[in-house]
């Protein structure tokens, strides 16, 4: 399988040589989408890390117990700052409650740390080589054979699903200035501790402090993030950084206010349930009420097929549970491509005032896109592939849904 990098937002990865290409499953290797189906997009071929379903066995699973493994490293030239315990704590409880709400309890996420210490690295910082998008050979290989050699007295890493790698946050340039944070995910080849491979593991550097006083709030979601990827998940920002979904979910803008995934991530996740989805692939006129992705209960995404590689994603959106910085809440409308890789824009917003320059005043936050959810009375039309489509937001009720009601015809009015 392959090694895939993916690092946060910030100054633009340093580019690595093209991995090898991995073909999509084949049709009769894919699990039962039964009804939904022709909306299951496949994985497009030779990319690193895919939009599509389903999400490749080598990642650490979404759903059920994961055990996550925290440790806390310094290395000889760079000591601790603060105690480990307190690096532990920037991050939990709060990751395991983001994934709670995100995942609406589908996800019982168990942050471990059998090392209540720093644990010292043998080699110094600098002889590691790590920068902003360093490849895992040799620094990063290095770094977690290493690991593993210091903390296998005391950890035993077959129980765990993944690992995070809480560094020492004076290692390296402060986050504002370049992102070091990275994940190495789906890599088999990685070195092995306790017989199984160290194939996902998440590294997180200095503090993600952009100087508004939320740091103690906000600063954890550098590791929702990260882990995300471990659970298959790719970048959604580009090298321009948010452009192409905004603050709509955490794997294209973590820093600053609160935000969640997409609903087309939770059903990538298994965070939905197949009734919470409803697929708009035949021609004709379809009517659903849409309730915001964060109560778990309702329709949560329908979406509408275009090719087996892309399509539209309806879904509401309101501020409550990990979405705190809407300020226009409505039906948000995304294209989804999955045979775009990770960092390239795999999904884009639709904008429903793409002249305009948002709503916001939160740092951190894509301006241009802040206002981009469609509200009651306002409607999205297009053609794409030889079909008109159109959505139009019918309504809200008092309980906050949203009715939409979706339209898809051949081109040239002729229906199929």
């Amino acid at each position: 399988m392959l090694t895939v990098a993916a690092v946060s937002p910030g100054a633009a990865a340093r580019p690595e040589p093209p991995a090898p290409p991995e073909l999509a499953p084949a049709p009769s290797a894919r699990p039962a989408f039964g009804s939904l189906a022709p909306c299951a997009l496949a994985s497009g071929p030779g990319l690193q890390m895919s939009e599509g379903l389903p999400t490749g066995r080598g990642y650490s699973h979404s759903t059920g117990t994961v055990r996550a493994l925290n440790l806390m490293i310094d290395f000889p030239d760079v000591r601790g700052q603060g105690t480990a315990r307190e690096r532990f704590e920037e991050f939990f409880p709060q990751t395991t409650r983001w994934f709670t709400q995100s995942s609406y309890g589908r996800l019982d996420y168990r942050p471990e740390m059998p090392i209540t210490h720093w644990l010292r690295m043998p080699r110094s910082f600098r002889a590691y080589g790590i920068k902003r998008g360093s490849p895992f050979d040799p620094g990063y290989r290095k770094l977690v054979a290493d690991i593993a050699k210091a903390a296998d007295a005391k950890v035993d890493f077959r129980r765990y699903d993944l690992v995070n790698v809480l560094v020492t946050p004076n290692a390296g340039p402060p986050a504002a200035h370049a992102v070091l944070s990275v994940t190495y995910a789906d890599n088999q080849q990685a070195p092995t501790a306790d017989g199984v491979p160290l194939a996902n593991v998440s590294f997180v550097y200095s503090r993600q402090d952009d100087g508004s006083g939320s740091l103690r709030r906000t600063g954890f979601r550098v590791l929702p993030h990260e882990n995300g990827h471990v659970f298959g998940l790719p970048d959604l920002y580009t090298r321009l950084g948010g452009d192409k979904a905004g603050h709509w979910d955490v794997m294209s803008e973590d820093w600053g206010a609160g935000n969640d995934l997409l609903a087309w991530h939770k059903w990538k996740l298994g965070w939905l349930d197949p009734r919470q989805i409803a697929c708009a692939a035949r021609s004709g006129v379809v009517a659903h009420t849409l309730s915001p992705l964060s109560r778990p209960e309702g329709t949560k995404l329908v979406f509408v097929p275009v090719s087996p590689s892309t399509g539209y994603a309806i879904e509401a959106r309101a501020n409550g549970g990990n979405d705190e910085a809407i300020c226009k809440p409505g039906v948000l409308i995304s294209w989804v491509d999955t045979g775009v890789d990770s960092g390239g824009g795999p999904i884009t917003i639709v904008d429903s005032t793409p002249h305009g320059r948002g709503c916001t005043r939160e740092r951190n936050v894509h301006p241009g896109l802040s206002d981009a959810a469609y509200a009651p009375g306002e409607s999205f039309s297009t053609q794409a592939n030889g079909t008109r489509i159109r959505v139009r937001v019918t309504g809200r009720d008092a309980d906050g849904d949203y009715g939409v009601e979706i339209s898809r015809r051949a081109s040239g009015g002729a229906r199929g």
